[in-house]
């Protein structure tokens, strides 16, 4: 007798759930769309590249998720301080790309 035998004879009127197809949720769905743009910058700090959003007025847990799908989309490092995300490397063209995809407003700012 397995587990699931046993689970139906303690419980027989429980109807298990399906499990759905979408086991990952949508991010776009769970991320709150400003009307204000979101500002991209570039910078080099010791020399090297990084490229900084900011200006995300949503919750802080919001743009923690739409840090970590940006940085796993575009397979490079990167952090969240400051409310503040900054992306190793000049990805001001690519960032701005997944985000208007997304729905958002995006800022170009600096050269």
């Amino acid at each position: 007798m397995d587990l699931q035998d046993q689970l139906k004879n303690l419980f027989p009127d429980h109807k298990p759930e399906e499990p759905s197809l979408d086991s990952e949720s949508n991010l776009e769905e769970d991320l709150w769309l400003q009307d204000d743009p979101i500002i991209c910058k570039y910078e080099k700090r010791k020399g090297k590249p990084i490229t900084i959003l900011e200006g995300y007025t949503g919750a802080t847990e919001d743009f923690k998720k739409l840090a970590k799908d940006l940085k796993k989309s575009l397979s490079v490092g990167g952090s969240f301080k400051d409310d503040k995300i900054i992306i190793q490397g000049d990805y001001r063209d690519k960032i701005m790309a997944i985000l208007k995809e997304k729905g958002f407003q995006v800022k170009r700012v600096g050269g």
